[in-house]
Formats: C-alpha cells, sequence, structure tokens
C-alpha cells in the first residue's frame, strides 16, 4: 500500500531516495518523506503531496548523509497532514521509522507507551514502532533486541525500515513485502524491487518473520526468536525500462497500448510448470478461484471458460468475502488465487486459510517473485512487467489471455488459443488506431453522472470491469449490469440523462442485447454501442473487428479502458495516479 525504502552504501543517500520513491509511487501518493543518518544524528524533511512536489517545496533529496530512508504514504490511520507523514521518530529522534501495513493493537500500545511520559506527535498507528524501538534500545542498545521485542508486541500486518543514531539500518516483515537489493558496496531495503532495479538486479525477498540488519558492510538475517536465517539471492528478471513512460503522455496510456505484446507473453510458459498447474486442477474434487477488483472481473470470466470448454465447475469467491464463506473447502479443493501484485491483504489471507484447510493452492500472478507465489503449490506468471498505473488494464487481459492457455491445457487444446494470436493482435491494433474516435466519445460524455454498462454471458464480466475502469480513473458513477437483470430493478434509474453502453459483439447473445437496448432507447437514455456490428439504436459507435467468439472479451475491454482514460483527462483527473486508491492494497 505504500512504498518503503532504505539504503546504505557508499553514495549520498537521499537523490537515490528520491528517485526510488518516484518509481514505487503507485504503492501510495498522499505525501512522501525521506530521513537520512549524517554525523550520527537523524535529519528529516516530509510534507503532503506527491514526490516531486514535496522535494521541489522542501528539498528532500538535499539531505546528507550516505544511510537513509523514504516512504510514500496512502493513508490509512490519520488524515493527509504533514504530521502523518512518514518517517517518524519517537522523543528522542534517534530512531527514524518508514511503515507499510496497519498495526491492529496501536491504540492499547499508544496509551501504555503515552502511560510511559511519550508523548505522540501524529495520528498514525505508525509512530507506535518509533516509539517502541526507542524504549527498547534506549534499555539495551542492541538493535537486534529492540527489533525483535518492538515485532513481538505488534499485531497485525506489516513491513517496516529504521535508521538509528549509529546509521545502523533494521527492517522486519510480517505479512507484508520487504526486499534487500545487493549493491557491490552496499544494500537497499525496499517494499518493491521496482525500488532499486536501477542500480542492481540481486534481490533477497525476505520471508515472513523475517528481520534484517545492515550495520556497516554487513547484512544479517534472523527471525523473529533472534535465530539466524539464510535466504536465497534471486537475480530479478525485469527490466527498468519498462517502468518508463517512453512517449506516452502517461503509464496508463502506455500500458493500454502495450496489450499487443502483454497478451501474447502471457501464453509464453514453462510446459512442466503448466502441465503441472493444470493436473492439480484436474485431480481436485472442488475448485474455487478468488481475486480482488479487477483480478476478481477475471476470475468470473475463467469461471465461464473452464465451464465452457473444460467441462470443470467452478466457485469464484470474491477475496474480501472468503473468510466468511470457506465452509466447503478441505483437502480435495483446490483455490486458484488471481493477483497482479501478488501481494493484495485479502487474497493472501485467504490463501492463508485455505491451506489451513488442506486446500492446494495455485496463483495466476504478475509478479512471480510475490508472497502469494511463493506460498502457491503452483503459480504461473502473466509475465507482462511492470504495471505502473493503478488502474490495471494490461495486467487483466494477460490474466485474461493466461486463463484462456490454461483452458486449452485443460481439454487438450479444443480452443486452440495460440493459433489465434496473429487475428487477436490485429483486432487490438484495429482498436488502438482509432482511439482518437474513442477520445471524442470521451468529451462528449465528460459532464455526465451516471453511466450504465451491459452485457451478457462472458461480457458481464466485461461491463463490470469496464465499469471499474470508469469509477477509478474518471471518479464517475458507472455501474456494470448483467443485461438480462434490466428489467428486474435497474431499469428503473434509467431516463434522458442516462448513459448506457451496450458491449454487444455478434455471437450468441447479440439478439437478446439488442432487445435491452430497444428498452433503454424507448426510456429516452443514450445508448453507446461496442460491437463489430452497428446498429440504428446507437446514439454512438465504438467498432470493434469482427473475430473468432472467444477472442471477443480480450478485444472489447480494450475501448473500455481507453474511454476510462480520456473520460479522465475531460474531468482533469491523473489517470496514473487515482485519488484515494493504490496499486496494491496490502491492508484489509
Amino acid at each position: 500500500m505504500c512504498s518503503i525504502i532504505g539504503y546504505r552504501g557508499k553514495l549520498d543517500a537521499a537523490p537515490l531516495i528520491v528517485e526510488s520513491l518516484k518509481r514505487m509511487e503507485y504503492r501510495g501518493y498522499d505525501s512522501v518523506g525521506v530521513a537520512t543518518s549524517n554525523e550520527g544524528k537523524i535529519l528529516m524533511r516530509k510534507g503532503v503531496g506527491r514526490v516531486v512536489e514535496v522535494n521541489k517545496l522542501f528539498n528532500l533529496g538535499k539531505l546528507p548523509g550516505q544511510i537513509g530512508i523514504g516512504h510514500t504514504r496512502w493513508a490509512t490511520h490519520g488524515g493527509v497532514v504533514n504530521s502523518n507523514a512518514h518517517p517518524h521518530t519517537a522523543c528522542t529522534n534517534d530512531i527514524a521509522v518508514v511503515h507499510n501495513g496497519i498495526i491492529e493493537n496501536y491504540m492499547e500500545l499508544k496509551e501504555e507507551i503515552t502511560n510511559l511520559g511519550h508523548t505522540f506527535k501524529s495520528q498514525t498507528d505508525s509512530e507506535v514502532i518509533a516509539h517502541l524501538l526507542e524504549i527498547y534500545y534506549l534499555d539495551s542498545k542492541d538493535v537486534k533486541e529492540a527489533i525483535i521485542k518492538t515485532c513481538k508486541r505488534l499485531q497485525g500486518a506489516y513491513a517496516f525500515v529504521a535508521i538509528f543514531e549509529d546509521g545502523v539500518i533494521g527492517g522486519a516483515r510480517y505479512d507484508e513485502p520487504l526486499i534487500i537489493g545487493i549493491l557491490d558496496e552496499g544494500y537497499f531495503i525496499s517494499s518493491d524491487v521496482l525500488g532499486f532495479l536501477e542500480h542492481t538486479d540481486r534481490a533477497i525477498f525476505l520471508d515472513n518473520q523475517d528481520i534484517a540488519i545492515i550495520d556497516g558492510g554487513e547484512l544479517q538475517l534472523f527471525d523473529f526468536n533472534g535465530l539466524p536465517v539464510k535466504r536465497p539471492i534471486t537475480q530479478v528478471a525485469w527490466e527498468l525500462g519498462a517502468a518508463d513512460k517512453g512517449k506516452y503522455a502517461h503509464y496508463t496510456l502506455k500500458e493500454i497500448h502495450e496489450q499487443t505484446s502483454t497478451i501474447i507473453q502471457a501464453g509464453t510458459q514453462n510446459i512442466d510448470r503448466m502441465q503441472n498447474f493444470c493436473d492439480i486442477i484436474l485431480n481436485a474434487k472442488s475448485v474455487y478461484i478468488t481475486g480482488s477488483g479487477t483480478s476478481y472481473n477475471s476470475a468470473l470470466i475463467a469461471k465461464q471458460i473452464f465451464a465452457k470448454f473444460a467441462k470443470i465447475r467452478v466457485e469464484t469467491i470474491l477475496s474480501s468475502e472468503f473468510q466468511y464463506v470457506h465452509d466447503l473447502i478441505d483437502n480435495n479443493s483446490v483455490l486458484i488465487a488471481i493477483s497482479q501484485s501478488g501481494e493484495s491483504s485479502d487474497v493472501l489471507q485467504s490463501v492463508k486459510t485455505a491451506k489451513q484447510k488442506g486446500a492446494k493452492i495455485l496463483s495466476v500472478v504478475n509478479i512471480q517473485t510475490s508472497s502469494l507465489a511463493r506460498i502457491s503449490d503452483s503459480s504461473l506468471g502473466v509475465n507482462c512487467g511492470p504495471e505502473i498505473g493503478v488502474a490495471a488494464t494490461k495486467s487483466f487481459t494477460g490474466q485474461v489471455s493466461l486463463i484462456y492457455h490454461i483452458a486449452d491445457n485443460l481439454c487438450n487444446n479444443c480452443i486452440g488459443f495460440v493459433h489465434k494470436n496473429k487475428e487477436l493482435i490485429s483486432a487490438i491494433e484495429f482498436v488502438l488506431d482509432n482511439e482518437y474516435k474513442i477520445a471524442e466519445i470521451a468529451n462528449n460524455m465528460k459532464d455526465v453522472r451516471d453511466i450504465y454498462l451491459l452485457g451478457r454471458s462472458v461480457h458481464y464480466p466485461l461491463a463490470l470491469e469496464g465499469a471499474l475502469k470508469l469509477k477509478e480513473l474518471a471518479y464517475v458513477h458507472a455501474e456494470g449490469i448483467a443485461a438480462g437483470e434490466l428489467k428486474h430493478g435497474p431499469l428503473a434509474l434509467v431516463d434522458l440523462n442516462t448513459v448506457v453502453i451496450v458491449i454487444n459483439p455478434s455471437d450468441a447473445t447479440f439478439n437478446d442485447t439488442i432487445s435491452n437496448a430497444h428498452e433503454i432507447k424507448s426510456r429516452g437514455a443514450k445508448v453507446i454501442g461496442i460491437s463489430d456490428s452497428e446498429n440504428h439504436l446507437y446514439d454512438q459507435f465504438i467498432k470493434i473487428p469482427k473475430v473468432s467468439e472467444l477472442l471477443y472479451p480480450l478485444v472489447e475491454v480494450i475501448p473500455l479502458q481507453i474511454l476510462a482514460y480520456f473520460l479522465a483527462l475531460k474531468k482533469n483527473a491523473d489517470p496514473d495516479y487515482p485519488r484515494n486508491l493504490a496499486k496494491s492494497v496490502t491492508v484489509k
């Protein structure tokens, strides 16, 4: 949710940290701060706003010292004000802390610490970490002991990094990611590989309940009981260039255009790993799929694709609801978890619950070094590279493409999906080449307050996904509706001021959906059709090419993404960083 970064090495820390925070800002961008250790003193600057803004105002990158930490915040506890920005210090200002996650027992701890005479300067849960570290460090002058004792007091999911007065950096993780970047002369410690990938591709992914201490040129790893642990060094495969906007105005637009290649990349899988993944599904008595947000919409598509082609019955469960409906899961079950980041709190909690009941865990995830991938019995990567735009675009189509490949394997290539690549890419290129027409439609919609999207069968999850993109990027009320349910309530909302987007390619759903368009039109609403076949009912028409029926979901979502992007611009919203949202939802 928030981004955290620490550095100790031979270079000035602050400018490195500022650049790292810019690359990780998609994880949170309410406020930003940097602290460095220099000549035995901790120096700190922070404020509300984006990294560029706060750096310009407070010269974050000018702080002296070769040891430092930084943070961008997505607010959970306390408002978006300067005092709640990270880093946080305690009373002596000899320790500074940055934190990602939620400390569930912070109120109890805060009361206890206040009774000891400590004064709090913020409304965050994070500040209790700084005070606990200070209490235990002043008592022992031992960084390792202070961190262990602090971790044993904290309840919730968290990762934190702290710098101490003598320049030692310490970090710990519990259900939140924390990664060490290894340099020839120094280390990074970060919540995201993008924080240090410009400088090194060698990383250590800390396990749950790991503690890292960087003292001088030495890295020490311990568990929460203080016992030494060893973790492997991983070479991170991603290229940093993939995280650059290039010629595009926004990451979101770049990532929409990258789908001509990323959809194909999703099908590039290790044959043995794919076979193992599918064998686990075929040997299961019950199959469940979970996800949140866009990934849940992918799960709804998977449910239909698996049933239609592989003849496998699947139940989908929202990750946030999983804890209430998992009673039927047992050791004959398989849970497929779909996630872009592999760090989503709700998804990970669902997986842990299912594992406790003996279920096998499969995952479809974009980041193969993520927590989700590492705790799965088998995992397949979406392979779409870094997705910086907060609203999922290429990761969604990558998930759907991979779902088709899995289904094809399950049914002995009855789909022949790999042979349709050329047809698919040609169709997507057609849509992208005509994005200016979609931009014109967005301009006509800039004052619309309510948008409804209709779809039937596999197009219904696409209606949900399109509505989600419009909400996320353009801050407009949008609702995806199963077209057959229109007369069962939603039609009451339709009037002269309503815009309805009808997802209606030429397949088995076409005629029934046209009937719904008639009903909408007769109530005076404006109808926008997304189809390969124009119709007089459409006030505006977004043309997609006619393709093989099973390819429509991957084609028709592209104009919905483009529409949301340009509508965001018309409403002066930043499509890369939607308000109140973050890329990886690592808190409940």
